[in-house]
C-alpha cells in the first residue's frame, strides 16, 4: 500500500493548531470527491476521472451538452481543491492577448508594463473553447504543454499546478471551429457528463433547491499539497508487462484500418501517467492491466482520427478503442506486476 508520506502545506483549519497533515493520494481524492458531490449529483465516476487528471497534472476536455453541469463542476472542484481559478468565455472575436496578457504603455512611468492574462491561474476554464478562432485556440498550446506563456518575446512561468478544463458543445456547429489535432492531443482525457438519471435529477432538485449552494463546498487541500501528491504519484510502480501492454494498445491504434491517425507517443505517456494516479487513488502502489483498461477510452479516443468511410458507417473512436482492448493480449498474473 502507499504510505501516507505526503507532507502538505498547512491548511486553513490547521493553522491555529500548528499541525501538519500527513495524507496520501487516496485520502485526498476521496475528500475532494465528497465535497464536489455536494453540488454535482450522481456523477461520482466522472468526477473521480477529473480528480485523477488533476493529480496527473493533465488537462480535461468536457465535451457535452449545455446545462449538464460542466461549469458548475469546475467551480465546485476548484473550491474543494483550494486552487485559484479563472473562466474565459471563448467567442469568435477573442484574441490571444485576452488569454495570455499583453504589454501596455504606462504614461506615469514612461515605460511598458505587463498586464497578465487570466491564464495566470491554477484552474483555467476555457468555456466553449471551439467558438474561438484557431489563432486564439493556439494561444493555449504553449501554456498546456510547457506551462508558460510568451508576451512580446518574454516568457512567463504559469502557477503550479496549472490545468486547463475546457468545454465544448457537440451539437452546435454555427460559429464553431474544430480543435486541431495538436491541441486535442494535449488533453489528458475527454469526458461527457451526460444527462442525469431520473432519480438523480429528482435528488438534485430536492438537495440543491432554487440556487446552487456553492457555500456548502469546503476546501480540503491546496495547490502546495497537490504539487506534492503529483510528485508522489510518479513513484507508483509500473511493471514491464504493463508498460508493454500500454505500448501494444497505442501500436494497435496506429495499425487499425478505421483510423487515419492513431495514438501519439504523448498518448501512451498520458495513459502511463494516468494509470499511476488511478492506482494510487485505489490505494495501491502498482498499476494493474485493469487500471489501463478503465482509462483507455477517456485517455486515447479523442486522439484518434477516423477514416471518412468509418465515420460514414457510424463507427466512433470510442468503439475502436474498445475493440482494441478486446484484441490486444492482457499481461500475466497479478504477482508478476510487481517485477
Amino acid at each position: 500500500m502507499l504510505t501516507p508520506s505526503i507532507q502538505s502545506v498547512k491548511l486553513k483549519e490547521n493553522k491555529e493548531k500548528g499541525g501538519i497533515l500527513m495524507r496520501n493520494i487516496a485520502e485526498v481524492s476521496d475528500l475532494v470527491l465528497r465535497e464536489t458531490e455536494k453540488i454535482i449529483v450522481g456523477k461520482g465516476d466522472k468526477i473521480r476521472l477529473v480528480i485523477m487528471a488533476v493529480l496527473a497534472d493533465g488537462h480535461v476536455l468536457l465535451d457535452d451538452l449545455p446545462g449538464v453541469g460542466k461549469t458548475t463542476l469546475v467551480k465546485a472542484l476548484s473550491t474543494a481543491l483550494g486552487c485559484t481559478r479563472a473562466r474565459v468565455q471563448f467567442v469568435p472575436d477573442l484574441l490571444p492577448s485576452d488569454i495570455c496578457g499583453m504589454k501596455i504603455y504606462d504614461q506615469k512611468s514612461g515605460d511598458f508594463r505587463v498586464v497578465q492574462g487570466p491564464v495566470m491561474t491554477n484552474l483555467f476554464l476555457a468555456d466553449e473553447i471551439n467558438r474561438a478562432i484557431p489563432r486564439t485556440q493556439s494561444a493555449l498550446l504553449e501554456a498546456m504543454e510547457e506551462r508558460q506563456v510568451t508576451i512580446d518575446g518574454e516568457t512567463y512561468a504559469l502557477p503550479h499546478p496549472f490545468l486547463v478544463l475546457a468545454t465544448q458543445n457537440p451539437v452546435e456547429s454555427e460559429s464553431t471551429f474544430r480543435l486541431p489535432a495538436a491541441q486535442m492531443d494535449r488533453f489528458l482525457i475527454r469526458l461527457s457528463l451526460g444527462y442525469p438519471a431520473a432519480e438523480e435529477e429528482m435528488s438534485m432538485l430536492r438537495s440543491l433547491g432554487d440556487r446552487i449552494p456553492f457555500h456548502r463546498v469546503e476546501t480540503v487541500t491546496n495547490a502546495g499539497e497537490l504539487s506534492a501528491l503529483q510528485a508522489e504519484a510518479a513513484k507508483v510502480h509500473v511493471s514491464d508487462a504493463v508498460a508493454e501492454y500500454i505500448v501494444s494498445l497505442a501500436a494497435a491504434t496506429r495499425a487499425h484500418s478505421a483510423l487515419t491517425m492513431g495514438a501519439s507517443p504523448r498518448g501512451s505517456r498520458s495513459l502511463y501517467r494516468a494509470a499511476k494516479v488511478w492506482a494510487a487513488m485505489e490505494g495501491r502502489d502498482f498499476v494493474t492491466p485493469e487500471d489501463v483498461q478503465y482509462l483507455a477510452v477517456p485517455v486515447l479516443a479523442h486522439r484518434l482520427l477516423l477514416t471518412g468511410e468509418a465515420r460514414f458507417s457510424g463507427l466512433t473512436a470510442e468503439r475502436v478503442v474498445e475493440e482494441i482492448l478486446k484484441s490486444v493480449k492482457v499481461p500475466p498474473k497479478r504477482e508478476e506486476l510487481l517485477r
